[in-house]
């Protein structure tokens, strides 16, 4: 059996993947949790086989809960959930350690195949991301295809949170509450995004946000 963990802050997204794995045979509800942290600590209580987290979670971003995970429990597979299209958060959660990314859209027999894979030691991604992830590795080098690759995709993990967030509006005050850093430390982030992006101010970054479909979905 398959031991399940749900890690989702919308009830309802938990309620419908409970209905799909009830439906499996051989994959069980192992707990659930609503927050990073709470997942973090279902975690430690052992049982899990199998870990799915969503990337938009409350209180921590799924990816950092994700690198947290992999650093205490590397063996443990996590499969990644998202509603946001692939090529914004697939290559960085398999760079993180994720042992696949699924989208919400998924229909359920896809899911319970990405949950049996991983469970086995195996990597789940779909074609889409298979596609996202060549263009990646074939982009890592200084040369070739690497010039071709989007200038926010050189930014850290963090850098690229408080890109999002910038880009959304939000003053470095509220980034600081959401990410929970100093003020300063966001400042600093901004200047390097700003340096990294090629742009001068926030209207602009929010502009080349929107160019590149970093705020779809």
């Amino acid at each position: 059996m398959i031991r399940v963990l749900v890690c989702d802050d919308h009830q309802i997204v938990r309620q419908g993947i409970k209905l799909i794995l009830a439906d499996a045979p051989d994959v069980a509800l192992a707990g659930e949790a609503a927050n990073g942290p709470d997942a973090v600590a279902r975690v430690r209580q052992g049982g899990i086989d199998v870990v799915l987290l969503d990337i938009a979670m409350p209180q921590r971003d799924g990816l950092d809960v994700l690198k947290q995970m992999k650093n205490e429990f590397p063996k443990l597979p996590v499969l990644m959930l998202s509603t946001y299209p692939d090529r914004q958060y697939a290559v960085r959660s398999l760079k993180l350690g994720a042992a696949g990314y699924l989208n919400k859209s998924a229909d359920s027999e896809q899911m319970i195949e990405a949950i049996r894979r991983v469970a086995q030691g195996g990597l789940f991604i779909t074609a889409s991301v298979a596609e996202q992830l060549a263009s990646a590795v074939g982009a890592g080098g200084s040369h070739g295809k690497g010039a071709d690759l989007p200038l926010h995709e050189r930014l850290s993990q963090r850098e690229y949170q408080v890109f999002r967030l910038l880009s959304q509006g939000r003053s470095v005050g509220e980034i600081a509450d959401a990410l929970a850093l100093s003020s300063n430390t966001v400042s600093t982030y901004r200047a390097r995004i700003l340096e990294k992006t090629g742009v001068r101010n926030d209207v602009e970054l929010a502009l080349y946000a929107v160019q590149h479909g970093v705020l779809a979905g």
